[in-house]
């Protein structure tokens, strides 16, 4: 038997830990061998928690006594159509979800296996696994959130535990699991909720200045002057294509060609500030301007890869196809909030940020995927400066000087230039 002075021990060890900002699987790791110290036969565990993503559905931590290799963290995907949508319409939580019980215990083994504890109806396929797996006894959990701060799909979490003990559970293991359990799911949706927070600053943002935000730099007008590598990229032809296109293909095209440059990109280590349409404007700190600029000239070769694979794919698909051109300048910049107190932007302002855009404009006058200023050539160390080639000097609209445009040598190109 479990005292109440263990439970209240194991509770307040639960909110420290929570506390202190310990990962979601390690929680549930010392949680479980807390549990099993204290006596309960605990030999597999496993929790769930829908999330906020633009990729993932949820995350589900897992935890095994017996040293069986198992991932302690699994990411899954959407599970509201396909396939997907099926298995977990076969699953225990599911249940839970549209009986709208809380809780659903299965004896597995000896007299009592099949029979209903209460919350299910029938048996689900997964008890013969666990059964020939030699696990005796199943409780599951389903733990709602009714706060209006619920964000998305994330309004609750399930948990699910197992025995292998030839009496499985006993009614004191049970009720320190339900008294345990809430406590447990708190500090995991606590964790989980910061986790969201990181990934919308982060998707909408940038890495950089989501970052930034999240350490409390939201303040209006507060900025700091940074110096970088400003990259302007946008789709060669993008509004022909657009008048002839069918309409549902417009957001696949511009995800296909997003997902190329901001690939190129953050694999780089530049920053993604701003998608404007067709446009991408990225930066790459330059507190050493020949590293950066490396960096950047370095993604624009690991992008034009990208790009031809992509083309060889929609080609097959019948999808339409283009090209990016880009523009690279460097100067200084003022990194920042700018808005109104109710709706900020962190990005990059000054003229440097105007100039890099009418480069890039100016790509499709003289017939060039990539032009670089002059300031940029400058810093760019060798060898890649000697692959550098002068286009000429050309005025930019809105800009009171001309500039010395360059690219690279048209005969190192593996292509013609499209």
């Amino acid at each position: 038997m479990i005292e109440a002075a263990t439970i209240e021990r194991l509770a307040a060890t639960i909110v420290q830990r929570g506390l202190s900002g310990m990962t979601e699987p390690e929680l549930l790791r010392r949680f479980c061998l807390d549990l099993s110290a204290a006596g309960v036969p605990l030999c597999r565990a496993s929790l769930i928690v829908d999330t906020l993503h633009p990729i993932h559905e949820g995350r589900a931590f897992r935890w095994r006594s017996d040293g069986v290799p198992e991932e302690a963290v699994v990411e899954y995907g959407r599970t509201d159509s396909g396939d997907a949508a099926e298995t977990w319409r076969r699953t225990t939580f599911y249940h839970l979800d549209r009986t709208g019980t809380t809780e659903l215990r299965r004896r597995l083994q000896g007299v009592a296996a099949g029979v209903d504890m209460g919350g299910g109806e029938g048996d689900f396929a997964v008890f013969d696994e666990l059964r020939a797996e030699g696990r005796t006894d199943y409780f599951a959990c389903r733990h709602l959130f009714t706060g209006t701060d619920t964000i998305a799909g994330m309004d609750c979490i399930y948990s699910s535990w197992l025995s292998d003990q030839p009496d499985g559970f006993g009614d004191d293991d049970l009720d320190a699991l339900r008294r345990l359990i809430p406590v447990l799911v708190l500090a995991i949706q606590s964790l989980s909720l910061g986790r969201v927070a990181r990934t919308l600053v982060e998707v909408y943002l940038g890495r950089d200045a989501g970052a930034r935000v999240l350490s409390g730099k939201i303040q209006r007008g507060v900025a700091e002057k940074i110096r970088a590598v400003l990259w302007f990229s946008d789709l060669r032809g993008y509004t022909a294509i657009t008048d002839r296109t069918d309409p549902s293909e417009i957001l696949p095209l511009l995800n296909d060609y997003s997902e190329a440059v901001i690939g190129a990109v953050h694999r780089a280590g530049g920053d993604v500030l701003k998608l404007i349409g067709d446009g991408v404007l990225a930066v790459f700190r330059a507190d050493d301007p020949a590293r950066a600029c490396r960096a950047a000239l370095g993604a624009e070769v690991d992008l034009r890869e990208r790009l031809a694979i992509l083309a060889e794919r929609r080609t097959a698909e019948g999808r339409a196809v283009t090209d990016v051109t880009l523009g690279l300048h460097l100067g200084d910049v003022l990194f920042g909030n700018i808005g109104a107190d109710d709706r900020l932007d962190f990005t990059v302002v000054g003229p440097a940020v105007n100039e890099v855009s009418r480069i890039a404009s100016l790509c499709r006058s003289v017939d060039r995927l990539l032009l670089l200023s002059a300031e940029f050539v400058a810093a760019t160390p060798e060898p890649e400066r000697g692959d550098l080639v002068s286009v000429g000097r050309y005025a930019l609209r809105g800009v009171g000087r001309a500039e010395d445009l360059y690219t690279i040598d048209p005969a190192l190109l593996s292509e013609p230039l499209r």
